[in-house]
């Protein structure tokens, strides 16, 4: 009925879609994804059919979240516009079989292709690189049985033309890169874990004929990223080993992100060493261990950097200042600061100081005016208190920096101080942060909407003024500084978690308020707020925030119980844009008035609910998978028994996965024994974007890929 009213109104008015300009019309096909354009939209008018094959909507066809796509449409499309693709992105297409990647051979100009996350063997990899003579950038994964042996001659001439490679390791391998002599650009994934399926000990050696060198003396760009394990460390130091020989002259940007401990090693100070003599960088990021104590910083030489990373390095403010920032000197090219965990950056000096301690604003205002230009801004998993000197709090002096897109902080951060000192502590902030037995409490009636907020003067703390003066802000993670979530990457689920900073305790429902005034936030992260009572600001977020695409929630509230389930639900059915929503709460009811009001996220695609003692009930999760038909991913670690989870897990699948290929479903129980073999499975581009809770905020260097 209201196509057709639509249609009326449009025959009233004179308006024809026809009508408009070519120009126009492809601005507008260009948000349709290039399967619809070619399979279906040009098959309607003449006009269309012509502009569809536009070469402005064809050179670069991304594949790589159109979750519709399956191996028929892939094969129909490559026949039909194959030779006019010159970029092809097909990253975590994790549900196309091996096969689909035959049908890239008909993509005889590709300049760019993008596999990772696709089922690769080293046959179909040589046969398809045989045939694309002008690759230059290529990313790809490298899995058990990968044989560099059988890439052909052919193959291995493309690889020698190729400046750009992403690799992505599940097995100890140099993979292609020693076919790859003329890399500018390097980026390696580790995902390689420390045991096998079968409990067997991994060996981080590489195989047997993979003792070719890797040929580095154009690079530019040496990024590494590890997952967690001894494993991944082993292999990248047989990366490094070469780097350390000889150091490329052009070398601009070196960025190694490793959790945990990972020690310096004699060839690893060489490496550092000659990096200091010969070369002026743009991008740095090292393990804290080979900072933290070293006067490295002090002999490294920069040009125009645009991003820096000293996540968990125990970096003392006076040492950022003197060392990196330089009194303030060509830092306006800084666009993205990564300081993680640097729980002494904003201090003087850290050797006597305690985590709690309240900041120096100084250094944090000489942060500021030196880096003006800062877009992405990461300051968790820290303790940055405020002291009560008037216009030096962190929000205050954060608030001039008008370019950023995405901001991190950690929830003491944004307590108004003179305000906290004379409000004592709610009555539920006096309940244990632990998962003992549930307590009674009485709870406060609290305002509901923004307005009652604002007649109890919410727009005069520093928060709500930060919210209002970072307009154009589209990322925003608030995270408790002694958060963790309840599912880390290779162990067992954490049972307890840290009790919140006493400076956080004051933060809850009106702070949530203020954030509602970021009209483009496409992504909200909280995580641990201790004050939130009844939810009441998400509400406000949801009616404000109508680009909102991403949520992330964790351990709102008190533990024993989700005081804010019906504020979420009222939420929910103003989000049509969500599209990711992860929840991680104990006791989190998952039951039919929540799936019925999550039911009004019609952009829905991924769902990740982690809980404690959680319970869902099994008809109202087959009802919602019926309803929101975009969702492809719904991962649920609960409190439910195995035989429930494995029941449910069995049903959406066998109902749902013929009509949505790239269906993944995992329900497990949250403290399972098994859950890390479960969690071996989930596809990584799940896996790494929502299943596993992180601060993503500056995590890479802008536009580090495509």
């Amino acid at each position: 009925q209201e196509v057709v009213n639509e249609e009326s109104e449009e025959e009233s008015n004179g308006v024809n879609l026809m009508e408009f300009s070519d120009e126009i019309l492809l601005h507008i096909l260009s948000y349709v994804p290039c399967t619809d354009l070619v399979l279906n939209v040009r098959r309607t008018c003449r006009k269309l059919a012509t502009l569809c094959l536009d070469k402005s909507l064809t050179h670069t066809v991304l594949l790589q979240k159109d979750y519709k796509v399956n191996k028929d449409k892939v094969k129909q499309l490559m026949r039909d516009i194959g030779k006019e693709i010159y970029q092809l992105n097909m990253a975590g297409c994790y549900w196309l079989p091996s096969s689909t990647i035959d049908h890239v051979t008909r993509c005889k100009n590709l300049v760019k292709l993008n596999l990772s996350g696709c089922h690769v063997t080293s046959l179909r990899l040589s046969k398809m690189l045989s045939t694309l003579q002008h690759l230059r950038s290529l990313a790809i994964d490298v899995n058990p049985g990968f044989d560099a042996s059988q890439l052909s001659s052919e193959c291995k001439a493309t690889l020698s033309r190729v400046s750009e490679l992403k690799q992505t390791l599940y097995t100890p391998s140099y993979g292609v890169v020693p076919c790859c002599t003329s890399l500018e650009k390097l980026l390696l994934y580790f995902e390689i874990l420390d045991r096998s399926r079968e409990g067997f000990m991994l060996s981080g050696q590489l195989m047997v004929g993979e003792s070719n060198v890797p040929h580095y003396q154009n690079l530019r760009i040496f990024y590494a990223r590890l997952a967690p394990g001894y494993v991944n460390q082993e292999v990248v130091r047989l990366y490094l080993a070469v780097l350390s020989d000889r150091t490329p002259e052009n070398l601009h940007a070196f960025l190694i992100s490793a959790p945990g401990s990972f020690a310096e090693t004699g060839a690893t100070k060489n490496l550092l060493d000659s990096m200091a003599r010969n070369v002026r960088l743009d991008a740095l990021q090292l393990p804290k261990a080979w900072i933290n104590g070293s006067g490295l910083l002090q002999h490294l030489k920069f040009n125009n950097p645009f991003y820096f990373s000293f996540s968990r390095c125990t970096l003392s403010g006076g040492h950022l200042i003197q060392r990196v920032i330089n009194g303030g000197k060509d830092l306006k090219s800084l666009t993205s600061l990564n300081l993680s965990g640097c729980v002494h950056c904003l201090a003087p000096e850290s050797l006597f100081r305690k985590a709690e301690d309240d900041i120096d604003s100084s250094i944090l205002e000489s942060l500021v005016v030196s880096c003006c230009n800062l877009r992405h801004l990461n300051l968790s998993a820290a303790h940055h208190h405020s002291s009560e000197s008037i216009g030096n709090h962190l929000c205050q002096l954060l608030s001039r920096l008008k370019h950023l897109l995405s901001l991190a902080l950690p929830v003491c951060s944004i307590t108004d101080v003179a305000a906290s000192a004379e409000k004592p502590p709610t009555t539920p902030n006096l309940v244990p942060q632990t998962f003992g037995r549930k307590v009674r409490i009485g709870i406060q009636t609290y305002p509901r909407n923004l307005g009652d907020q604002a007649n109890q003067k919410i727009e005069s703390s520093v928060f709500w003024a930060l919210m209002g003066s970072l307009r154009f802000l589209e990322t925003l993670e608030i995270i408790g500084s002694s958060f963790s979530s309840a599912m880390p990457r290779n162990e067992p689920a954490i049972r307890n978690s840290l009790p919140p900073c006493v400076r956080a305790q004051s933060v809850g429902d009106s702070e949530v308020a203020a954030i509602s005034q970021l009209t483009y936030l496409q992504s909200l992260t909280l995580a641990q707020l201790p004050n939130i009572l009844t939810g009441s600001g998400l509400v406000n977020i949801g009616l404000q925030c109508q680009h909102l695409r991403t949520l992330s929630l964790a351990n709102l509230g008190m533990m024993g119980k989700v005081v804010y389930m019906s504020a979420l639900m009222d939420m929910l059915k103003h989000c049509k844009c969500l599209r990711d929503l992860r929840l991680e709460q104990p006791y989190f009811c998952a039951g039919a008035q929540f799936f019925q009001a999550l039911s009004h996220c019609s952009s829905l695609q991924r769902l990740c609910i982690v809980s404690r003692s959680g319970t869902l009930q099994s008809d109202a999760v087959m009802s919602f998978m019926a309803n929101c038909l975009e969702v492809i991913m719904c991962h649920m670690f609960m409190g439910e028994s195995l035989t429930v989870c494995k029941n449910l897990q069995q049903s959406i699948v066998r109902s749902f996965q013929a009509e949505r290929p790239a269906l993944n479903v995992v329900i497990f129980p949250l403290l399972h024994e098994d859950l890390t073999e479960v969690i071996r499975d989930v596809p990584m581009r799940h896996l790494d974007e929502i299943t596993l809770f992180k601060s993503r905020v500056a995590e890479e260097p802008p536009n580090l890929w495509w």
